[in-house]
């Protein structure tokens, strides 16, 4: 899928992405080493889009949209236990039991996030902001995504300023460890 376009197209291409390798994870066997490669790319997949937004996206919805602080500390909420669920799943190999449970605990939660955020959150945020607005957060979180981490880091700051100055670094040892051990990779 392409990415680019103003902010809701980009996240909402990411959660089409997210989507399609859940749906890998579900087609194969309990057990099939390939699922705990599909685990590893979404665990990537969906920490760089939760750097982004927090760092990005949440910071518009608190400034723009009436109400916008409940919101975005709900999303923040969600992003927490999602990425809690992620680094339990990061120690399961495919054939442990906890993986299934932790598997599918991560879809219900990330499901539930994104109906949140495409039914609600990203209506009245388009009804706030400007096209042009839309299209510089589009890229900020592009930019982000690039930077990000990309292994959970559940103790790691969710909100400005910090995690905008700490994120960059985590995610260059993240993608170090990523490359010296392939993971995320296909074998």
């Amino acid at each position: 899928m392409g990415h680019g376009g103003n902010v809701i197209d980009e996240l909402v291409t990411d959660h089409r992405e997210v989507e399609e390798i859940f749906g890998r994870i579900e087609a194969l066997p309990s057990g099939h080493q390939d699922r705990k490669m599909y685990a590893d790319r979404v665990t990537m997949e969906l920490v760089r889009h939760s750097v982004a937004e927090e760092a990005y996206l949440y910071p518009a919805v608190r400034e723009h949209v009436p109400g916008g602080d409940a919101l975005a500390d709900k999303e923040i909420d969600d992003h927490a236990r999602a990425e809690q669920i992620m680094k339990d799943l990061e120690g399961c190999g495919a054939g442990d039991p906890d993986f299934d449970r932790l598997t599918g605990m991560l879809m219900s939660e990330i499901r539930s996030h994104v109906a949140d955020e495409e039914g609600n959150l990203f209506p009245r945020l388009r009804e706030a902001c400007s096209p042009q607005a839309l299209d510089q957060l589009g890229d900020k979180v592009r930019q982000a995504k690039k930077t990000a981490p990309t292994r959970p880091h559940p103790a790691s700051p969710d909100k400005p300023p910090m995690n905008k100055m700490l994120a960059p670094g985590a995610g260059l040892v993240d993608r170090l460890r990523d490359a010296m051990t392939g993971r995320g990779k296909q074998g």
